[in-house]
């Protein structure tokens, strides 16, 4: 048997052994794109290789690569939901972490993070889940009596934020185009 490579080859499959595994590995442009990144090792970036040139109407949700679009208020409020009710059915009481963290809270939640980040959601998922989850949900979870209306109030940290984030925060939204200031001679 010499010369044959000892082991099992990876062909794809795991021959039944983890039935329904999904491998979801996540990345900024930089981290796909940039010299730092997958381009960096050439057989991984032969096959992360993903044409996002065409219509994204058309996108193969079976390619290696997805393209994500970016959020709106209406899919914060729905991965909010769906993370709620996940959460929820793991937990020892459910119904009362639906019940106290509703669609209305999920909303409001979603609409003081976004706020304080200048109104740009599609900057606040990170700090949403990070603030729906340890904040408000973990707490509901552990105080029969805690109310996240009545006993929480949204605080948002410079150091807990990524310097999107944190630039986000220190820029509120113009009310009006006349509201910005351009700094010419």
């Amino acid at each position: 048997m010499a010369g044959r490579p000892r082991g099992r080859r990876f062909r794809g499959n795991d021959a039944g052994r983890y039935p329904g595994l999904f491998l979801v590995i996540t990345g900024t442009p930089a981290f796909y794109d940039g010299p730092s990144g997958v381009p960096r090792l050439a057989p991984l970036a032969q096959r992360l290789a993903t044409d996002f040139s065409t219509d994204p109407r058309f996108d193969n949700p079976r390619a290696v690569q997805v393209r994500l679009p970016g959020f709106d208020r209406d899919a914060l409020l729905t991965l909010g939901a769906k993370v709620r009710d996940l959460y929820a059915a793991g937990a020892d009481e459910p119904d009362r972490i639906v019940k106290t963290v509703d669609d209305g809270y999920v909303g409001e939640l979603a609409d003081a993070v976004t706020g304080s980040l200048g109104g740009k959601v599609g900057v606040a998922p990170r700090v949403f889940l990070k603030k729906l989850v340890t904040d408000v949900l973990d707490r509901v979870d552990q105080f029969a009596d805690f109310d996240p209306r009545r006993h929480y109030a949204l605080t948002l940290v410079p150091d807990e934020l990524s310097e999107v984030e944190r630039n986000a925060l220190a820029a509120p939204p113009a009310a009006h185009a006349d509201d910005i200031d351009l700094d010419l001679p």
